[in-house]
């Protein structure tokens, strides 16, 4: 196979292992925090097909709700309605509903005004191709939200909301932060220990949203193989695997952000020992941080999810964190390796 060739089915098999549709009922769980926020912006999906994504299906019935100026969504070639001999546009043919090719769908107008539009997604998308001042139109490229046609489009967005693949989160964050964009997004909780994501947080240029953490409900199309049978499960024939440690990563400001954390443990020395190789004490659980200790403390990484920046400074992340003397390795208590952990100071004491 030419090397071309290797390239476009690595990229095929990476997208289709980041082939997670998000639930509706999640997505309206978070997005009613932030409705202030998308008040006459462009709003930008980029990683969303309008027949499969329930991000584009929020923001489609609730365009005049949230009174969004515009609505740009595009998808990946990868997704998984794919014939390109087939025509984009004949929505009304029901052999069609499996095509697929890149394109990108711009509403500008929703005249229902209640809101009352057809439950079933293609439906909707029917319903918004037939007004004139909508347009869907295929993508020269193949959707990827690094192309330049979906880069140009991303310039002219305020929001991105979306589910990114997870196997590009570093690179999707990067390029959010460069383009200065304002945006929601979901992630793996891990990510916020990558060296580069970690970076942002401790600059306040990106936190956690409101619903985190938790195990979530994705669906997944029916060649995906679920090894694990309590991970998946069938509903009404769609099929669903379950992830944890999920979360929301966001730029938008949320009065969560602002609440304090209650903590009530006095400090002991010997309940919380000290790391063997940092100035600094741990702490096993973030409801036993200490309210009495003015040093640097060791938390798990759940923190970011209560992360207060008026009464918590963060100082770095342990492995990266610049006066480690074993850059790059966690810290240890009595020679034995620690979780992760982030290093912060309480600004009240």
């Amino acid at each position: 196979m030419a090397k071309s060739g290797n390239e476009n089915l690595r990229k095929a098999n990476k997208a289709k292992k980041d082939e997670f549709y998000t639930q509706l009922s999640d997505i309206e769980r978070e997005l009613k925090h932030y409705k202030e926020h998308f008040k006459d912006k462009v709003v930008y999906c980029n990683c969303d097909d309008p027949y499969e994504s329930n991000f584009f299906k929020y923001f489609a019935r609730s365009f005049n709700f949230l009174g969004l100026k515009k609505l740009i969504a595009t998808c990946y070639i990868g997704s998984p309605i794919a014939n390109t001999e087939l025509s984009l546009f004949d929505y009304e043919s029901a052999e069609n509903k499996t095509t697929k090719v890149p394109h990108k769908i711009i509403i500008n107008e929703l005249k229902d005004e209640n809101n009352d539009l057809a439950e079933n997604l293609d439906d909707i998308v029917i319903s918004l191709i037939k007004n004139e001042n909508n347009t869907l139109t295929r993508l020269e490229g193949d959707g990827d939200f690094r192309s330049k046609e979906c880069i140009d489009l991303l310039k002219q967005s305020d929001i991105v909301v979306t589910n990114p693949p997870f196997s590009l989160f570093r690179e999707y964050v990067a390029q959010l932060i460069e383009y200065d964009k304002k945006f929601l997004i979901i992630g793996d909780q891990n990510a916020i220990t990558y060296k580069e994501i970690f970076k942002l947080i401790k600059e306040n240029k990106i936190w956690l949203g409101v619903d985190n953490g938790g195990t979530k409900w994705f669906v997944v199309q029916d060649y995906y193989d679920i090894q694990t049978e309590s991970r998946k499960k069938i509903e009404n024939g769609q099929k669903y695997f379950s992830m944890g440690r999920i979360c929301w990563f966001t730029n938008l400001d949320i009065s969560k952000r602002h609440e304090d954390l209650s903590i009530h443990k006095k400090y002991t020395p010997e309940e919380y020992p000290k790391y063997d190789n940092y100035d600094a004490i741990n702490v096993d659980k973030v409801a036993e941080i200490p309210i009495d200790y003015n040093g640097a403390m060791g938390v798990p990484i759940t923190f970011i999810d209560k992360y207060n920046p008026e009464q918590f400074e963060i100082i770095g992340i342990d492995r990266y964190i610049e006066d480690n003397p074993n850059y790059g390795k966690r810290f240890t208590i009595k020679n034995k390796e620690a979780y992760a952990r982030i290093i912060i100071k309480n600004k009240r004491i």
